[in-house]
């Protein structure tokens, strides 16, 4: 201001500023209270644009991803802690302590080794093939009705029926012979008989026999119980109620 007091600009071309200044500081704690809350909601505003900012460039986009992962994960949670289990497989019976033959005989188990079920190149060990009829069919077996009687009849018992070839004498390739008992297995219109491969011919050396030791014909069926013992063999097989009889003694608790 000028010098003299006038109210007007001064020589400097300041405008006019009227200033109080309090006689006492504390007179301006209001002010000073004010200033820091006023501070404090700019901090906070910056602080939330910093949080927010990614987000909002993709408007409503991402908090509607996020809600629905979230949603996904709790029901996921839920599901596995509340929802209903599958039943556990009930457990194989244990083999039988003192079969009373020898292995691949009547009487005793059923010879090591593995098959494999086609086409799934998985190994099986024959043990696990319990309880079950086996049925073994010889080269060019014309066979069809028995196999469809044996597959009924294991169908009501609740028995497994496996269908393998005899591949002695036959020249055949392997995968021309596993055509051959699937047309056989096909010719089961109750019953599914499982095709089985095995090519190492365990089965039939112990099993397709005649007495004088010659390959069986016509198909031969092996019974086996649930604790792994052959309880019978039946050399050129034929339908008949004989194969329930066959099938009960093999595993009584299928029993209807």
């Amino acid at each position: 201001m000028r010098p003299d007091g006038d109210p007007e600009h001064d020589d400097h071309g300041l405008p006019h500023v009227d200033v109080v200044v309090p006689d006492d500081a504390r007179d301006l704690d209001r002010d000073v209270i004010a200033y820091h809350r006023e501070q404090r909601q700019l901090r906070r505003r910056a602080r939330y644009r910093r949080l927010v900012g990614p987000f909002a460039r993709f408007g409503v986009a991402i908090p509607i991803i996020t809600g629905a992962l979230l949603i996904a994960l709790v029901s996921g949670v839920l599901m596995t802690a509340l929802g209903t289990r599958p039943d556990a497989r009930p457990p194989r019976a244990a083999l039988a302590p003192h079969p009373s033959a020898p292995v691949g005989r009547k009487g005793g188990y059923l010879p090591t080794g593995d098959v494999t079920a086609p086409p799934s190149p998985k190994h099986r060990s024959l043990r696990d093939l319990r309880p079950s009829v086996i049925a073994i069919a010889s080269p060019k077996c014309s066979c069809s009705a028995v196999i469809a009687d044996l597959a009924k009849r294991a169908q009501d018992l609740r028995l497994s029926l496996w269908l393998v070839a005899d591949r002695r004498g036959s020249t055949a390739p392997p995968n021309e012979t596993i055509k051959s008992l699937r047309a056989l297995a096909g010719g089961a219109h109750d019953g599914e008989p499982i095709v089985l491969d095995d090519l190492s011919g365990i089965l039939a050396k112990n099993y397709a026999n005649t007495p004088d030791g010659r390959p069986a014909v016509g198909l031969t069926a092996v019974f086996v119980g649930s604790d792994g013992v052959v309880s019978d063999i039946r050399t050129s097989a034929q339908p008949g109620p004989e194969l329930t009889d066959l099938i009960k003694a093999a595993a009584p608790d299928r029993k209807n």
